[in-house]
């Protein structure tokens, strides 16, 4: 088997390993608040690191968990064909999910996925967050955002990109919504909290 065999496999498990870096959880624990996983969600994402109070640790959070996804799009695409390098965003939001340093109880994967659809085609990536822009801005509500930004993300693709990429869009929002099923059944509930509030014991 020769390298450039291998080189597939090679920036996926690149892309894994850096989606599963959990920067909310490092982020909080090294500003002396302890284990995110232990408030409001339970979440290593953006979204409960905001429920501490700490807007620029969440910010960053946000930021951090974002670029990891672009940066498995962006190497994996320095090295290989457009296809690798949508496996290799793909990649990095499993390991957003599914870490292997936390037992793969992870995150949500909303921005590791928005970081991928910005990084692999930028007018889907935009679309997608001004979809969230809009639907957090009338509803305050995080996860209500994120549902929208990922379905419209697919259709969007459908009208700009190759099949390719609607699959990769389709995918990562199925893994949004099936990581949201709790929310889904808040929201419906009409009990989901809004941005910033804190609600301990949710999942």
């Amino acid at each position: 088997m020769s390298i450039d065999d291998l080189l597939p496999f090679g920036l996926c498990l690149l892309g894994y390993l850096l989606g599963s870096i959990p920067f909310g959880l490092m982020l909080t624990r090294a500003a002396g608040l302890g284990d995110i996983r232990g408030i409001g969600s339970g979440s290593i994402g953006a979204t409960n690191v905001l429920r501490t109070g700490r807007r620029g640790l969440a910010a960053a959070t946000l930021l951090l968990d974002g670029l990891k996804g672009a940066a498995a799009v962006l190497i994996a695409r320095f090295y290989g064909h457009l296809d690798i390098a949508l496996l290799a965003g793909l990649a990095a939001v499993l390991g957003h999910l599914f870490p292997i340093w936390l037992r793969f109880n992870g995150g949500k994967g909303v921005a590791t996925g928005l970081g991928v659809l910005i990084a692999g085609s930028w007018p889907i990536g935009l679309a997608a967050c001004a979809v969230w822009l809009v639907v957090a801005g009338v509803s305050r509500i995080s996860s209500l955002a994120s549902l929208a930004a990922f379905a419209a993300a697919p259709v969007v693709a459908l009208i700009l990109e190759n099949f390719s990429f609607v699959k990769l869009a389709f995918t990562i929002a199925v893994l949004v919504f099936v990581r949201h099923q709790a929310n889904i059944r808040r929201l419906f509930a009409g009990t989901e909290p809004r941005i910033g509030q804190v609600k301990t014991g949710t999942a």
